[in-house]
């Protein structure tokens, strides 16, 4: 979907540059292939797709579906440690908001639980209905509305 919204966003800017210039039109060449390359690639990925179902018993053929069962786990575990390092960015972010003050935006050591430079109030309030984490100082629950 990111490079959908690349690709329009080039076509979009291309629409602004003078189309007689040659730079312009290398730009537009160059889009329009590649837009071409992207749609080969998923007719070819189809085409695959649908022979794989009438070869997957060929012994002839089993090297190559072997090949794609083990791609296809290495897949599955990028997607899971993608995930992982996603849920761990959000978790870091977390913690260094509940770290920064929101007075005065000073970044605390862990552990205290008023800023050292304004003696603001620190840390994230957690909803005793929902459980929802929400920012310091905060009156009601941005989840579920219960007050805090």
């Amino acid at each position: 979907m990111s490079n959908d919204l690349f690709g329009g966003l080039l076509k979009g800017l291309g629409s602004f540059m003078p189309q007689d210039d040659p730079d312009t039109k290398i730009f537009t060449a160059n889009n329009e292939l590649n837009n071409l390359q992207k749609q080969e690639t998923e007719v070819y990925a189809a085409i695959g797709k649908k022979a794989l179902g009438s070869i997957s018993n060929d012994p002839a053929y089993s090297d190559i579906i072997n090949e794609l069962g083990t791609i296809q786990k290495k897949l599955i575990q990028a997607e899971n440690q993608l995930r992982a390092v996603k849920e761990e960015k959000e978790a870091l972010k977390t913690q260094q908001e509940a770290l920064r003050c929101p007075e005065c935006s000073t970044v605390n050591p862990e552990g205290v639980k008023f800023c050292q430079e304004c003696g603001s109030k620190l840390g994230m309030a957690s909803c005793s209905k929902c459980g929802a984490i929400n920012p310091p100082q905060t009156r009601f629950c941005g989840e579920c509305g219960n007050k805090l």
